[in-house]
């Protein structure tokens, strides 16, 4: 690059290298130069030979490039697998690049090949991460079980385990709807046992409360036994099996139908978890989602029936609807003064909180927006809602088509191959009960205690209702420590068939 200004100024040249044509030659007019425009010519010339130098460089990176090519080409695993001199930890890389002088081409491909290699490795890990939360949340901890033989046991040879629940004279208050009356569906005596003994410590006026709890077949005598033998006097307490409803055992029964075709889909999994995991074409969020669909708990009919609250509880007007894995830490009893507005359902909202990590739920986070069925129809910005503690009312219920569209729902999903939401009976609940939702205050339902451990013990202390929903439930061993006390503190220990099973605080 050569730059010639004649001894007059009135010619100016710029020369680039060899095999360049002169590409800009300036005449300066015959009139008297200052020095000040001497200045400012010069540092225009001196940005332009910058401006130059860029272009002059990009020809050259250009021009070098298909000698790279070979870099694009992609690695498989199994190639990098093969291989025993690839670095396996970064400490390891920049040691050898230390010690070795490479050049750039082999530089980039042995760090591709190491990057492949710690993929692998994080998809390995995440799968047996998966693999072990399936196994830990979905196996029945030995305690449980000893406490269920043992009230079983019980139940047989001991009459006073076999009481009618609740004693005749009660009966009455089963359809007073004077009443404050709580469901509970559960096939998990000791989970059962806190919920109860929670609502009635904490209530201002126990003799007014009735708690209907509904189990299945196999769970009905040792809850009947548990129940017999621990009366929370003076609340009312009835047990009940599904079984011995008088509508189920009626006709054509929906929820009995979708449990029969979720069965049929759940049996495309065959080889269980171990031939789920070892399958390497598939992500590992799709292993998860395999393995969240063998969990017992998607094929319990305890996990549907709240759907058939109106035609279960056929005389009552409003209820409390509880999971088995919340505890109450406050008198319930002004739920029932809540006004409704005509609506059926009082949730509390998952969509704006402190917690953002708990409280960002939203339509999106539960149905498949992807699919043009479920983008047609609903808002993916929807503010979603919790199940675990709900107010339903059932007669507003009754004037609506809210179970109907629920199955029908549950009916396009399996037609779908189960690709319009998460599993779970909640995305369907937000469809079926889309517009029937009244927002209550979110004191009467904290969530998240199952699945994050950020919550503190204080914290959680001033909510009304507490909700373990999540994978942690705090009757196993992978309980949050920290907020086991929560639930542990309504469970007597020196009890003879809590201590019989090994069952203790923590």
């Amino acid at each position: 690059m050569q730059l010639h200004i004649s001894p007059s100024l009135r010619h100016v040249t710029v020369l680039p290298g060899k095999g360049v044509r002169e590409f800009i030659k300036v005449k300066v007019g015959s009139r008297r130069v200052s020095y000040r425009m001497l200045f400012y010519s010069l540092l225009f010339f001196t940005f332009l030979l910058r401006f130059i130098f860029v272009l002059s460089t990009i020809d050259s990176i250009d021009g070098d490039h298909s000698k790279c090519s070979s870099i694009d080409e992609p690695v498989s695993k199994d190639e990098v697998q093969g291989k025993t001199d690839v670095p396996q930890t970064l400490q390891e890389f920049m040691s050898e690049m230390k010690q070795s002088r490479l050049d750039a081409k082999t530089f980039a491909l042995r760090l591709r090949e190491m990057i492949v290699l710690l993929e692998q490795r994080t998809r390995t890990s995440k799968i047996q991460e998966y693999l072990y939360r399936h196994v830990a949340s979905s196996s029945i901890p030995k305690q449980l079980h000893c406490l269920a033989l043992k009230l079983a046991n019980e139940h047989s040879n001991n009459a006073a385990a076999r009481l009618q629940l609740p004693s005749a004279e009660l009966v009455p208050a089963l359809v007073d709807n004077s009443y404050f009356h709580s469901v509970l569906a559960s096939d998990n005596v000791l989970a059962a046992s806190v919920v109860a003994t929670s609502l009635v410590k904490n209530a201002l006026r126990p003799e007014k409360f009735v708690l209907h709890i509904i189990t299945d077949r196999k769970t009905y005598s040792p809850m009947q036994a548990w129940f017999s033998l621990h009366p929370l006097d003076p609340a009312i307490i009835e047990v009940k099996a599904l079984h011995q409803f008088d509508w189920l055992s009626k006709g054509k029964i929906p929820v009995l139908e979708a449990m029969e075709k979720d069965q049929r889909v759940r049996s495309q999994f065959r080889g269980g978890s171990s031939a789920i995991v070892a399958n390497n074409t598939k992500k590992p969020q799709v292993i998860a989602a395999k393995l969240q669909a063998l969990s017992p708990k998607y094929n319990s009919l305890m996990n549907h029936i709240r759907i058939h609250l109106p035609e279960l509880f056929p005389s009552l007007n409003k209820v409390v609807f509880l999971d088995d894995d919340i505890v109450i830490q406050t008198d319930l009893s002004p739920l029932w003064d809540i006004d409704m507005d005509g609506k059926v359902n009082g949730a509390v909202e998952t969509c704006r909180g402190e917690d953002s990590f708990v409280m960002s739920k939203r339509f999106k986070s539960y149905l498949n927006f992807s699919h043009p069925l479920i983008a047609q129809n609903f808002d993916p910005n929807e503010c979603a809602w919790a199940y675990g503690m709900n107010i339903f009312d059932l007669e507003a219920w009754r004037k609506t088509n809210i179970s109907l569209t629920y199955y029908h729902w549950l009916e396009e999903n399996f037609k779908s191959d189960l690709s319009l939401w998460q599993l779970g009976t909640l995305p369907p609940g937000l469809i079926a009960f889309y517009g029937h939702v009244h927002v209550i205050d979110p004191f009467w339902h904290m969530l998240g205690l199952g699945y994050q451990d950020k919550t503190t013990l204080a914290d959680a202390e001033t909510a009304g209702v507490v909700h373990f929903n999540g994978r942690a439930k705090p009757w196993l061993d992978i309980a949050f420590p920290q907020l086991r006390p929560l639930w542990a503190k309504y469970i007597d220990f020196s009890d003879k068939f809590i201590k019989g099973c090994h069952i203790r605080a923590s």
